[in-house]
């Protein structure tokens, strides 16, 4: 299986609208590749508090009908990262977009741990409720934004759900970097799965990134980093080791908890 991470830098004077365009036009050329992934927020910066409302968008709105044509015209299973959206009731999300090959919206996922304590997006945003998993014909993926890696239970409930393979959209401080690595590799080897984490690179709102987008393997070996500047990280992988690995080692049939 070939994954396609596009760790994407956030300039403050490029607009919206023409990053979603340049951001279409790199999904496309990842045409051949069975997974693409995008990271959290890179329309507006993660930490561009004071743009959420004003950027704010319904599910199936602007970023929804570029990404899924994307998606669509390289033929690829495309995690979209995720948007400001704001729900019919008024209430914002932090909500990934994952499209099929066909550019159908398989899934969306509204970030369950929002992050700033009592600021950010933990006050601006509603929290979602839902985990969401989404059947590739290669892997079962199982979806998670940033923060979220922080709170180990939420993948195990994603492993329950049958996910071989956790794909995380982020826009991770840079002077958290170390956290980043270590818990990527954390939750690959305590739910024997792989994992595909986004990052962003440049600086959104004063905040630089972390960029360094990672994949890692079921036994925690990383299959390849990015660097800090915006780069694409492709690897390819086996989804079957998954099976392999837990068969081998079997530590998740002795879960008490």
């Amino acid at each position: 299986m070939r994954a396609s991470l596009i760790q994407i830098a956030v300039d403050e004077d490029e607009s919206v609208e023409s990053r979603r365009r340049r951001v279409a036009s790199l999904v496309r050329d990842q045409a051949g590749a069975d997974l693409v992934v995008l990271p959290e927020l890179w329309t507006i910066g993660a930490f561009a508090f004071e743009e959420f409302g004003n950027e704010a968008e319904p599910l199936e709105g602007p970023t929804h009908e570029v990404m899924a044509k994307a998606a669509s015209d390289a033929g690829v299973w495309l995690h979209a990262g995720s948007v400001p959206e704001r729900a019919p009731d008024g209430t914002l999300y932090n909500t990934s977009l994952f499209f099929s090959p066909s550019g159908e919206l398989a899934a969306s996922y509204r970030k369950i741990h929002r992050f700033g304590f009592d600021k950010g997006e933990a006050v601006l945003m509603g929290r979602g409720e839902d985990l969401v998993t989404v059947r590739l014909p290669e892997t079962t993926v199982g979806v998670a934004t940033c923060y979220d890696l922080r709170f180990p239970e939420l993948f195990r409930g994603l492993v329950d759900a049958g996910a071989e393979t956790l794909v995380i959209p982020a826009g991770w401080p840079e002077r958290r970097r170390a956290h980043w690595t270590l818990l990527a590799r954390a939750r690959a080897v305590e739910n024997q799965a792989f994992v595909l984490a986004c990052g962003t690179a440049g600086t959104h709102a004063r905040v630089p990134q972390a960029g360094h987008s990672i994949v890692v393997d079921p036994w925690g070996e990383v299959l390849a980093e990015a660097g800090a500047g915006e780069e694409i990280l492709t690897v390819e992988f086996d989804p079957g080791k998954v099976a392999v690995t837990r068969e081998q080692f079997p530590a998740l049939k002795d879960r008490v908890l």
